[in-house]
């Protein structure tokens, strides 16, 4: 396998609940839990500061991990989610995926642009709407990120999906349409933007005409539906 694994040491734990986790927190561990196909979600504890590294690790989330966990053997998982204390920016809990060599996985891959597209020079607006791109494949087959050159990009002109260039075995989950990066005229560029923000404000604006609209007509039916009452007392 060309791709490095990295190493993380676990421990099986029983008890759960808030207690719990605080308890393991305050002695230096963080809860988490592994869980995949041929593995029942399993509760355990890891060291913060070595999951952190992982995190931070030139593959991030896409790194695939060997866990020394009692009773696994070989067992290949990588980092499904996590959460960070709102103030203390502290590892709270971990989720890991067991994955197999040979299965492909689900991972996003960040899209960088090299080059300078020659529409910047005639003054647009170089915009890219993706920073990063959901990629599927086996494990071994995760690139480090996805590079696209603009420089051929004139006013006008896009990359889509399609025009990535993948190894054999890598698939983008993106519409093979969807526009990735444009060149874009000023004008363009600030309608668009400015269409967004409207957005919002025409939303709130046609949800309170529903209820008005509905109010009038009640209102409308009320004295149709009085008159035949009024006719009936004068019989």
């Amino acid at each position: 396998m060309s791709t490095a694994i990295a190493n993380l040491k676990a421990t099986p734990r029983k008890a759960s609940g808030k207690s719990e986790a605080r308890r393991l927190r305050a002695a230096g561990q963080v809860p988490a839990i592994t869980y995949g196909k041929g593995l029942a979600a399993t509760a355990i504890s890891v060291h913060p500061k070595e999951v952190t590294a992982i995190l931070m690790s030139e593959r991030g989330k896409n790194t695939v991990i060997k866990m020394d966990l009692e009773g696994h053997k070989d067992l290949l998982v990588m980092v499904r989610d996590f959460t960070h204390h709102p103030v203390k920016r502290s590892l709270e809990h971990v989720d890991f995926v067991q994955v197999k060599l040979d299965e492909p996985v689900d991972v996003r891959v960040p899209l960088f642009t090299t080059g300078k597209a020659a529409g910047v020079a005639k003054g647009g607006l170089l915009r890219q709407v993706f920073r990063s791109v959901p990629l599927r494949c086996v494990p071994d087959k995760i690139p480090l990120k996805i590079e696209c050159d603009v420089s051929h990009l004139e006013l006008g002109e896009h990359i889509a999906t399609k025009d990535l260039k993948l190894a054999e075995g890598v698939v983008a989950l993106l519409s093979p349409e969807l526009t990735l990066v444009a060149v874009v005229t000023p004008e363009k560029d600030r309608s668009a933007e400015e269409e967004a923000a409207a957005a919002p404000g025409a939303a709130a604006a046609a949800a309170g005409a529903a209820p008005a609209a509905a109010a009038g007509a009640k209102d409308a039916k009320a004295p149709a539906a009085a008159a035949p009452a009024k006719d009936a007392k004068k019989k």
